[in-house]
């Protein structure tokens, strides 16, 4: 297993951040942007400053949709499916399942072969991060673009959640 860190107030959409490895190196550069008439995007680069990911968001659906872009080409949308219990997020595209507390970034996503990834907060020597163990055989920037993409959908539908209470009297 590999591990990645971010930091627990990196989850912005309008933000720059570094993702980093078990030994405290940069490995990603993560630079988000809002453009009001093309919504959200996450744009993934190595350390060279190359594109290795992009999240973009779909505008015009009913649920938070984001898709997932590696070397130029669209490999998976993620987005939240309607449920009336708990929350389900779907990575279409890939075969993968995600399961677990998405509120507390404690969740797997998985596919046949097993567990790909699982997302859960961890204390680092930089202070409170969310750790990303990456199984071995996966595509380490596209597991992360998944991640990424699935925090976008969960604060796109917490944000619209938050507004629908305020303007409801």
């Amino acid at each position: 297993m590999r591990k990645l860190y971010m930091k627990q107030k990196v989850f912005s959409i309008v933000d720059r951040f570094t993702v980093k490895n078990e030994a405290e190196e940069d490995c990603y550069q993560v630079e988000g942007d809002f453009v009001l008439i093309r919504g959200k995007r996450l744009h993934i680069r190595d350390m060279m400053g190359n594109e290795v990911a992009l999240v973009k968001q779909k505008l015009i659906v009913l649920l938070p949709q984001f898709l997932v872009f590696v070397n130029g080409q669209q490999v998976a949308v993620v987005n939240k499916k309607f449920t009336l219990l708990k929350p389900k997020y779907v990575v279409d595209g890939l075969g993968w399942e995600v399961s677990g507390n998405f509120f507390e970034h404690d969740y797997t996503i998985s596919d046949a072969k097993g567990e790909i990834v699982r997302i859960h907060k961890a204390w680092i020597s930089w202070g409170d991060s969310y750790e990303l163990e990456i199984r071995d055989d996966a595509d380490e920037a596209l597991v992360l673009a998944v991640v990424l993409a699935i925090d976008c959908v969960i604060s796109t539908d917490r944000a619209r959640s938050t507004f629908e209470a305020s303007t409801e009297h």
